[in-house]
């Protein structure tokens, strides 16, 4: 997406009934402000508002439904300011064909009671009693919704000092974003898969039916090709470069740090000529010294760029590289994982894996190793060795049913500190509540891959809404 498009587009408006306003004076005019002053706490830097205020009648619903058609809305809230009829809603949803999120949000936490029964005028005291009025109608806009096979999401608590809600509401926005930066990702895929991995198999056409975006296949040659142009004095910056993202140990040879550094120039050159998002790969370069050459000094270059928020995962890992997406435009990071071995004594399950890891998540400085043999893998070269930060990690894992659905899969634990595996692999110790071998017993159950993404910080929560805005399957197993 261009600069022009990276604001996330929200739909917003009231509801009330017209025949209100000449019975209730003011009643109409509070209702807006209750509209506007969401209408502003909504905006933001990365949100633009679409506020079509309060309606009224079907004729205006109708309207609107085109109005936010028009405007290219992600998202909507319909904010329910007192009671009023299900005929102002449908027209209005039906047309725009986004998420509808109802919001059921009282202007306090309760009526003034002494106040309110001190009013003499019952016509006054019924237009008060209206303004307090939201949770009536939305058992009837439910039942239509339902009826009429629209999705929605419901927040319910009150406008102000309600922090429940208000974060509720935002985790909405956060994971309307995500499906709308999922929506236009490039992912790139180069190379092939790792035979014999049947469970990362994956239907691409499945992919962009469920989280849209582009999927760009790519040859290695593309990669080994923009290498062999990458000058001495791009590749010697790139060397400097490294030397600042990374703890370069001091067993790394010079001209395996500028093979590796002549990959990385070449890689970033791909992910600009194609306008990648994200990237998948794997290639055995037998036959070609220039293909593996470029395969097996990937590494650093695929760190650099999955820390810059373009993840990179190995072993054409199509559906994990989608949940290390997902993670990332979270802000939490997001990096290719499995299980290495459990540790009983401690309770805590070894998880990492070879090849790039999401250096911006490292608990300090990552380091970078020369390894002889790439395990499971042809050649040689410099690898990466992190542990995720200390402290509260979510995984995630994008799973394929037996009914050929996605579903995401997560669970919320926490990195500790304590020995880890000095292979030149990304490794961590994790802890989860339900303890070592439950957990690896409730996740096994799900079926999903072998791999999964790690990030910081729990975001369970955001990640079902996300699920929802898809029209996904979520489980969290803890």
């Amino acid at each position: 997406m261009n600069s022009s498009d990276d604001q996330l587009k929200v739909g917003l408006f009231g509801i009330g009934l017209d025949a209100y306003w000449e019975q209730f004076p003011g009643l109409r005019d509070r209702l807006v402000g209750f509209t506007e002053q969401v209408a502003r706490k909504l905006e933001s830097r990365r949100v633009k508002v679409v506020n079509l205020g309060l309606i009224d009648t079907p004729e205006k619903s109708f309207a609107a439904g085109h109005q936010f058609r028009q405007a290219d809305v992600d998202l909507i809230f319909l904010l329910v300011t007192t009671y009023a009829l299900s005929s102002t809603v449908l027209p209005a949803v039906r047309r725009a064909k986004v998420p509808i999120i109802i919001l059921n949000l009282s202007p306090a936490p309760a009526i003034d009671y002494e106040r309110f029964n001190r009013l003499k005028d019952r016509t006054q005291m019924t237009g008060e009693w209206l303004a307090f009025c939201q949770a009536c109608p939305v058992p009837e806009i439910a039942n239509v919704f339902n009826r009429c096979r629209i999705p929605f999401f419901q927040v319910t608590g009150t406008l102000d000092d309600d922090p429940v809600a208000w974060a509720e509401i935002s985790d909405w926005i956060e994971a309307a974003r995500v499906a709308q930066v999922m929506e236009h990702n490039r992912l790139g895929l180069m190379g092939h898969y790792y035979g014999g991995m049947l469970d990362i198999y994956s239907d691409l056409t499945q992919q962009c039916a469920y989280f849209g975006g582009h999927i760009e296949i790519l040859e290695v040659e593309e990669l080994a090709a923009l290498r062999r142009d990458v000058s001495e004095a791009d590749a010697s910056r790139k060397v400097t470069e490294f030397r600042t993202a990374f703890d370069v140990q001091p067993d790394c040879f010079k001209d395996e740090l500028l093979r590796a550094a002549r990959t990385s120039v070449a890689l970033d050159r791909l992910v600009e000529r194609h306008n990648l998002g994200s990237l998948a790969y794997y290639h055995k370069g037998v036959g070609s010294t220039e293909n593996e050459d470029a395969i097996s000094s990937i590494i650093l270059g695929t760190s650099l760029l999955t820390a810059r928020g373009v993840p990179v995962a190995g072993e054409y890992e199509i559906k994990n590289v989608q949940a290390m997406k997902i993670l990332d435009t979270f802000g939490v990071g997001g990096s290719f994982t499995e299980y290495y071995a459990v540790d009983y004594n401690d309770n805590v399950v070894l998880m990492g894996h070879d090849g790039p890891g999401h250096i911006a998540i490292a608990q300090g400085k990552t380091k970078v190793r020369p390894l002889d043999v790439y395990h499971g893998k042809v050649g040689h070269g410099l690898s990466v060795e992190m542990s995720v930060k200390h402290g509260p990690v979510t995984l995630l894992s994008i799973g394929q049913t037996v009914d050929g659905k996605l579903k995401l899969l997560t669970a919320e634990g926490e990195s500790v500190p304590g020995p880890i595996l000095e292979i030149g692999n990304t490794n961590s110790r994790y802890r989860f509540s339900l303890g070592a071998r439950s957990f690896l017993n409730e996740w096994n159950a799900h079926g999903p891959a072998h791999h999964c993404a790690v990030g910081v910080g729990h975001v369970s929560s955001k990640l079902k809404k996300l699920a929802a805005l898809l029209g996904m399957e979520c489980v969290q197993v803890c």
